[in-house]
C-alpha cells in the first residue's frame, strides 16, 4: 500500500490589514491541518525579532509586526 499525505492548505487566507506608522499589526491565517509556517516578505523569510513575533497553535499561525514603517506595506 502506497499513499501520500495531503499537504496543508490555507483554510483562511491572509487579509489586508490597515494600521498607522509606529503601531503594531497582527496577521493570521488558518490551515487545513497542523504544519510549520514560514512567514515571508517577498522572497525574504522573516525571523523572530523585536520587530516580528510569530506564534502558532495547531492550525492557526499569527505574525505580529511591531513599530510599522512604510517599508512594511
Amino acid at each position: 500500500l502506497c499513499f501520500s499525505a495531503l499537504p496543508a492548505l490555507f483554510k483562511e487566507e491572509l487579509r489586508d490589514e490597515e494600521a498607522k506608522e509606529g503601531e503594531a499589526v497582527t496577521l493570521h491565517c488558518e490551515l487545513t491541518k497542523p504544519a510549520p509556517v514560514e512567514w515571508r516578505k517577498g522572497h525574504t523569510a522573516l525571523k523572530p525579532s523585536e520587530k516580528y513575533k510569530m506564534r502558532q497553535k495547531d492550525v492557526t499561525a499569527e505574525l505580529v509586526i511591531h513599530s510599522l514603517t512604510q517599508s512594511d506595506a
